[in-house]
């Protein structure tokens, strides 16, 4: 089944991600992709999908799923390095798999919010995502 990245959240405050279930009165009902616990995000959460985060590289910006997908094509069935992993480690695994990153925008805080982000989807999810077609066919 393909993962719809406009469903992942990363919220503010609470690690992982999690997956949006439906509109609640007071905010969002999520569950936890990591215990698949559900929860109720206030309206004052800072909530984002993870099809809107984009890197910023040379070029402009790469949306986090052609990252996923390029992390993919390096690692195969590997996991990606751990968001603990050594700054010099993170920083050779981007400068291969994204070698345009912009070097003054992405920081190392971001490729281990981005290591993980990996992770956890490969691990409870799956790493092939919904085209853009297929989102827009869903919500007809």
């Amino acid at each position: 089944m393909k993962t719809d990245l406009r469903k992942i959240l990363s919220i503010s405050g609470e690690s992982g991600l999690f997956l949006y279930i439906q509109q609640a009165k007071n905010g969002a009902i999520v569950e936890s992709l990591a215990t698949g616990k559900r929860m109720c995000s206030g309206l004052s959460a800072k909530m984002s999908s993870m099809a809107d985060i984009a890197i910023y590289t040379d070029e402009g910006e790469a949306k986090l799923a052609d990252i996923f997908s390029k992390m993919k094509e390096s690692l195969g069935d590997a996991a990606a390095p751990g968001k603990k992993a050594d700054a010099k480690e993170l920083v050779a695994f981007f400068e291969k798999v994204l070698p345009t990153y912009d070097r003054d925008r992405f920081y190392v805080s971001h490729m281990r919010k981005v290591v993980e982000w990996y992770n956890i989807i490969k691990e409870k999810a799956s790493l092939d995502f919904m085209t853009d077609e297929e989102m827009e066919g869903e919500q007809d």
